[in-house]
């Protein structure tokens, strides 16, 4: 191995420590009251959120918009993501992960489970990895008491 294969291949984990950090910086605005501001940051400008029921929202200003509202439906979350699959591919990369949310519905002011499956692609944009694409796929959203 030549020092130059060594530097792509530390690049690439780094890479992908720094797509866990933004994934883990979606999870903390959203745990905290879906900061709207904070979770357009996330995102390059033409970026895709599509969360099945809950909408898809294309461009920054349109996934701002939604997050503004998004406490309306989940006054409480807490997203548990785990079991990331990260493939880096020089400036764009592509990963997976899987959700297991306690949360609070707000119609009806009840406790729930949601878990899910996130498939997401980033771009790195100045430097910084930013979402270009996320899904949601949902397994269950179940009052918490049912099960």
């Amino acid at each position: 191995m030549d020092l130059e294969d060594l530097a792509r291949r530390i690049q690439v984990l780094e890479d992908i420590e720094a797509i866990k950090k933004l994934k883990a910086s979606y999870c903390t605005y959203c745990d905290n009251h879906y900061d709207a501001d904070g979770i357009a940051s996330l995102f390059a400008e033409d970026a895709v959120w599509d969360g099945g029921n809950f909408g898809r929202h294309e461009g920054r200003e349109a996934i701002r918009a939604f997050f503004r509202g998004a406490s309306q439906i989940f006054p409480f979350a807490l997203h548990q993501v785990m079991n990331p699959i990260i493939e880096v591919q020089g400036e764009q990369a592509a990963g997976s992960w899987y959700l297991l949310q306690p949360a609070t519905l707000a119609e009806g002011n009840r406790a729930a489970w949601l878990a899910a499956r996130y498939e997401e692609e980033y771009v790195k944009v100045g430097g910084e990895w930013k979402f270009k694409r996320l899904k949601v796929h949902a397994s269950f959203l179940t009052p918490f008491d049912q099960g």
